[in-house]
Parts: structure tokens; sequence; C-alpha cells
């Protein structure tokens, strides 16, 4: 896959505040780029004005080399974002949620490989629980599981780790490293520690300084 993003002097304000200015950054096929700074720096408002969801701020963005507004269409289609919030239906069971989930994204999909990915994660014997039921860790993993779903080269992320446990973090440190292997790019913010890997760069707020992992 081909694809690229690009941010040219990405400044937003809030409240009379200013977040970040003047930030440059470039996303590729391969890449796993962390978003971090101190709270209240911006990392969450960065992350949805490179998803498209915000558009009150100064500078460009780009994709494939052309300008965002002329192919927001395109972008979106590639695209897969995860909020903080699990943003799940909570009514609905762990299967329905996916089977929602594939729906808004005009994707079929089918109750066997839904199965197959709630087992993967973890959930096997929950598929039928309505997932107000379950655990802030089991919620999560049904949020998560969309990656297993979903095929869309770019993900954003924020706060992917928030409530699973030691081995759910392993297990998706390892989907994230898979994606990035087999091509595909993520941004995300996180208060995990990564382990340190050649796909990985991070961006400071606050410095709008970007190094390779190690550097």
């Amino acid at each position: 896959m081909t694809f690229r993003l690009e941010a040219r002097g990405l400044t937003c304000e809030r409240d009379d505040r200013r977040l970040f200015q003047a930030l440059d950054l470039d996303v590729e096929p391969g890449e796993i780029l962390r978003v971090e700074g101190p709270n209240g720096s911006g990392k969450t408002t960065l992350l949805k004005i490179l998803s498209g969801q915000l558009t009150d701020y100064e500078g460009e963005l780009r994709w494939c080399g052309q300008s965002m507004r002329k192919v927001r269409t395109a972008f979106l289609a590639n695209l897969l974002y995860l909020g903080h919030a699990p943003g799940i239906k909570a009514a609905l069971t762990a299967l329905e949620n996916l089977a929602w989930y594939q729906a808004l994204c005009g994707e079929h999909g089918d109750e066997v490989e839904r199965l197959a990915v709630l087992e993967e994660i973890g959930l096997y014997g929950f598929e039928d629980v309505p997932v107000a039921q379950l655990s802030a860790g089991q919620q999560r993993r049904v949020a998560l599981a969309r990656l297993n779903l979903t095929q869309r080269p770019l993900w954003v992320l924020d706060e992917p780790f928030t409530a699973i446990d030691k081995q759910g973090v392993a297990r998706l440190e390892q989907r994230l490293l898979a994606h990035a292997r087999a091509g595909g790019s993520v941004i995300l913010t996180t208060h995990h520690e990564l382990a340190p890997l050649g796909e990985l760069r991070r961006i400071t707020l606050g410095r709008a300084v970007c190094n390779r992992s190690g550097e």
C-alpha cells in the first residue's frame, strides 16, 4: 500500500491558549508515531485534527500529496480511528457491537469471522453478553477488535492500552507491530511505555520535536 499523511504548520488554540504551533509531521507506510506530552498539551486535539474530526486550526493537511479538503472521502476510507472512550453500545452484545462496527464501515463480514476475532482477543464465551455487563478491560477489547476486523491502512488511536491487562497489552503491542510491518501506519497516544521498535517515532508537543526511537 502507498500513502502519505502530511501536516504542515499546524497551529491550534483552545480557550485562548496555544496548544501547539508550526507543527510539521509526515506519516508513511510502516511507521508507528507516538504523540507525547503532558496532560493538556493537546495530544487528543492533534489526533482529532489528523483524523479529520476538527477543522479549527491553522496549517495544512495533505493525503497522498493532495489537500485534505479535496480528498477527504478517500482519506476517511483509509482511516480507522479509536478514541479514548470505548465507543461501544452498552445494550448490544459483544458480537452485535462488532456487526454494528462493520455496518458503519460499509462492510458485511460474517458471524464466523466475528466469533473468531472475539476468541482471538480473549472474549470467547462472552460473545452474547451485553457489554454493559463486561468489565472495563473487556469493553476495551471489544472496541479494539475493530483492528482485527476493519482493514484500513492508517490507524489513529487515543490511549488504546487503557484498562487492558498485561496479556492484552502484549497482544496489542504485537498487533500494532504486525500492522506496521505489513505496510500500515499507526498514530497513537499512550501512557504505556512501548518497547523500543525500529518502526517507532515520537513527537513531543510543546517542543515540536519528532525523533526516531533511540535518537
